[in-house]
């Protein structure tokens, strides 16, 4: 029987263009649930499809701090979080929740 051969699943490689980057922060920010650590993370998962260097230079932050603040380990400031938004060329949006009434 031959052994199955397996590989780390990386998101990032699958982050090719904007549109790509935009839905999956899209799909990552419904799916959060409030946990700003899964957003970090998911951010981290676009720096690294871009290059976290680049990312780090545009966003105005050392690449250090960077892969700190998007490791999901810890809950990066709203302001690094604009500035990265902002370094990768997406931005947020904001729509009104549907309630019944």
């Amino acid at each position: 029987m031959a052994k199955t051969i397996t590989t780390r699943y990386d998101v990032s490689e699958h982050l090719r263009n904007p549109e790509a980057m935009a839905a999956y922060l899209e799909a990552c920010l419904e799916e959060a649930n409030g946990d700003a650590a899964f957003i970090a993370k998911a951010l981290g998962d676009i720096a690294r499809a871009k290059g976290m260097s680049q990312v780090a230079r545009d966003a105005g932050l050392s690449r250090e701090s960077l892969y700190k603040a998007l490791s999901g380990e810890r809950n990066p400031g709203f302001d690094t979080i604009l500035k990265v938004i902002g370094a990768l060329g997406l931005k947020l949006h904001a729509e009104a929740i549907q309630t019944t009434s």
